[in-house]
């Protein structure tokens, strides 16, 4: 930096390694210093990801902050992308399951009931699926609010330095996918609820044992809210931290416990019932405090509502088919494992190639080629437990789907990011991304 006693002059700055150089001629000294103190030079860019422990997956944040406060907050997203939706083009339509489970991992059952209640909409066998897989349909998906919303309360809660509420979120799934293990034979990416029906009908000693899981869960629910709920320093990190009111959510399209944080019950399964929802006796959480605590709350509740769901499906289970009986669509659904603990049972695969060879013939068809879809769209909307997760489903009449898209509420609700961290702490943007509870499967799909 030159100087002398004309005015100062000075040149646009000039990015190098070293930092920005400003060159300047001319001027005093004193004045010189006066105009360097004046400028802003706090002011950076700093990237939060996309791998770091409290993004939940691979999102990218990039603010630009003040000292510690956030002028600044954008999402970077795309580090995920799977290329779920397109593959879906080259697959039949009950391989599609398989693909669309793993989108959002925390909530496999959600992405198959979307995707397969659309698909049943094409088919027109929306009122020929049985009662049992319905009442099934419900089950899994409320456990799976359930092991979902422990991983947002674990995760958020380790990201705050709650170790202990991380502790026992995840000890609880566990239990939840122990339930999901002994139905489906996987933790995750089950692909077992399917256009028609579900894969198979429960284990022996399934309904035992989901009755046993309700009990302890019903134990263990309460601790939450003693280590949490009252807590003086949790309340504090969460209260008017990531606040956004209600118009803010209309705004920006945010569903599910974002939105009930701002006073609106907003629920798929009471404003647009599916799978038989409004036939079971369940309320609605919501909370008026716009913010990062409310959501926490609003999540607590939902847990005891799941689990009075699942109480009432228990009940209501009676023994029948899960899969629909029409023959041209039915994937076999009366599967057992073999000695070895692998394939189908010996006695179904003689069942198949035993009763004839148009049977024979039939099945392989079926499970190579697939059944057509009727020309047309549909859209089918549920809600998962991060909002509404919406199957966008269009076939041109031939074996696969034409398209697949899907309304992901991670995606949305990651919209708000702005909203929610703007004016804040960088500490709270942390708050504010647990409090939306993004999972980037769904986002990147």
């Amino acid at each position: 930096m030159s100087t002398s006693h004309a005015s100062a002059r000075e040149t646009s700055p000039r990015k190098t390694t070293e930092g920005t150089v400003y060159t300047v001629s001319g001027g005093d000294w004193d004045e010189l210093a006066e105009t360097a103190a004046k400028r802003d030079d706090e002011k950076i860019i700093v990237n939060m990801g996309p791998q770091h422990p409290s993004t939940h997956g691979v999102l990218r944040l990039i603010l630009e902050i003040d000292g510690e406060t956030v002028t600044e907050a954008r999402c970077g997203i795309g580090y995920l992308h799977t290329g779920i939706e397109k593959n879906l083009e080259y697959r039949n339509w009950t391989q599609g399951t398989t693909f669309v489970t793993r989108m959002d991992y925390l909530t496999p059952f959600y992405n198959e009931a979307a995707y397969c209640l659309a698909v049943e909409r094409l088919l027109g066998i929306e009122d020929q699926i049985p009662d049992r897989a319905t009442v099934l349909r419900v089950l899994l998906m409320e456990l799976n609010r359930l092991s979902s919303h422990l991983v947002a309360i674990a995760s958020g809660g380790m990201e705050l330095g709650a170790t202990t509420i991380m502790i026992y979120g995840f000890r609880d799934r566990e239990l939840v996918l122990d339930v999901f293990e002994l139905i489906t034979g996987l933790r995750m990416n089950h692909a077992f609820i399917r256009p028609g029906g579900l894969a198979q009908d429960l284990p022996p000693g399934a309904i035992d044992q989901m009755r046993e899981f309700v009990k302890k869960m019903r134990k263990n629910l309460p601790e939450y809210d003693k280590l949490a709920t009252g807590n003086p320093v949790f309340k504090a990190r969460l209260q008017d931290v990531g606040y956004l009111d209600l118009a803010g959510c209309m705004a920006l399209g945010a569903t599910g416990p974002v939105l009930r944080s701002a006073g609106l019950p907003h629920d798929l399964r009471k404003a647009q019932p599916y799978c038989g929802y409004e036939t079971y006796d369940f309320e609605v959480p919501t909370a008026d405090t716009c913010d990062s605590y409310g959501r926490f709350l609003i999540r607590l509740e939902e847990m005891h509502q799941s689990l009075r769901i699942v109480e009432q499906c228990l009940d209501r289970l009676e023994p029948g088919p899960v899969m629909v009986e029409d023959k041209k669509i039915a994937w076999p659904a009366q599967l057992a494992l073999g000695p070895d603990g692998l394939g189908n049972s010996l006695d179904h695969i003689r069942h198949i190639m035993g009763t004839s060879m148009e049977a024979l013939i039939h099945h392989f068809k079926l499970v190579t080629e697939g059944f057509r879809v009727p020309p047309g769209q549909a859209y089918v909307a549920v809600e998962a437990p991060r909002g509404e997760l919406g199957a966008h489903v269009v076939s041109d009449g031939g074996t696969r789907p034409y398209r697949v898209h899907f309304r992901d509420p991670s995606f949305t609700n990651l919209q708000s990011m702005a909203a929610l961290c703007e004016g804040g702490m960088v500490a709270d943007v942390i708050v504010a991304v647990a409090s939306i509870d993004p999972v980037m499967g769904g986002v990147d799909r």
